[in-house]
């Protein structure tokens, strides 16, 4: 996660600050975040450069106020809507339950607000929903969310702290093209600098965020969604080439962008990719296909489906 007192962080809570309380003066931010004068002004700054209408006015009732655009007018759901919402809240984030967190915290407010005898079967869905959390959901942090959207916005390059599947941790001074959530996770398209290359990582293994004095111009037309696909099985530690004795028309609704790029191949296809995690790779995507295959590369990837067939064998094993 961001740590609570870069500066991007501060930027946040400087935000929040003037969201609810117009008018703050620089001491006043100071005073709140247990920072100088000076820093605020610069957390007010960093605001700015991201494009957010900053205003400020000196004298006695001077300080500092957003601008038109940056507060919320009144929302007023109907009882549908608020039920939608509700579903659509503990559909993509079923441990959305306590007020300690953003999405936790929206939902209790979104639930007092239905009618009495409505509100109870919605906290009860959310309960519900609360008592069987899917091991596999993986949320971001909002700090690191909120300053990649921020980075996204305002053209801004960016240095990831970033921690691979395997535990490998990182730093990559990237463009930022887009925050986009597929298959139930938000990944973070880019351009990395350090491989030169289209990358897209998970923002919920991204640690830190920094902003850089940088600019860049994201490419023409860029598609986000397609752009993702395409590189989402690219440049992992481990490389993936899978052949398949069966057509591609067949053989394709089994297969995840995650894992690869599906084309033909002599009488069958061929999947080509890479990843963090060689037996996850194996153990869920690979064992759940019906296809016959074979694995020309790489030597983990190997490995780990060998690792499976010999545990699959030794399970229909006669006993001694």
């Amino acid at each position: 996660m961001a740590p609570k007192d870069s500066p991007t962080a501060r930027a946040l809570q400087t935000l929040e600050i003037l969201q609810f309380q117009p008018g703050t003066t620089a001491d006043e931010i100071a005073e709140r975040l247990g920072v100088t004068g000076r820093a605020a002004r610069r957390y007010v700054a960093i605001l700015r450069e991201a494009g957010v209408p900053v205003e400020s006015s000196r004298g006695r009732y001077g300080g500092y106020r957003l601008g038109r655009g940056m507060r919320l007018p009144p929302v007023i759901f109907t009882q549908e809507e608020a039920l939608g919402l509700v579903m659509a809240v503990l559909e993509g984030h079923p441990a959305a339950t306590g007020t300690g967190e953003l999405a936790g915290s929206a939902l209790a407010k979104v639930i007092r607000a239905l009618p009495e005898n409505v509100g109870r079967q919605a906290a009860a869905l959310r309960d519900n929903a609360s008592a069987a959390p899917d091991r596999h959901a993986a949320h971001p942090d909002p700090a690191v969310t909120s300053a990649l959207v921020v980075a996204v916005a305002s053209r801004r390059r960016v240095r990831l702290g970033y921690r691979s599947e395997s535990g490998r941790e990182w730093e990559a001074e990237v463009d930022p093209w887009a925050v986009v959530v597929r298959y139930g996770r938000w990944y973070l398209l880019c351009h990395s600098h350090h491989a030169g290359a289209v990358r897209s990582y998970r923002v919920d293994r991204v640690l830190t965020v920094e902003h850089t004095r940088h600019s860049f111009t994201p490419p023409d037309g860029l598609d986000p969604v397609a752009a993702l696909e395409e590189n989402l099985g690219e440049g992992w530690d481990f490389p993936a080439r899978v052949v398949f004795m069966a057509p591609p028309s067949e053989v394709a609704p089994w297969i995840r962008p995650p894992m690869g790029r599906l084309e033909p191949h002599a009488s069958g296809c061929v999947l080509t990719g890479s990843t963090s995690n060689p037996t996850m790779y194996a153990h869920e995507w690979l064992a759940t296909i019906p296809f016959a295959f074979r694995v020309e590369g790489g030597d983990e990837l190997r490995a780990a489906v060998a690792a499976l067939a010999s545990r699959c064998a030794a399970a229909v094993a006669d006993q001694p």
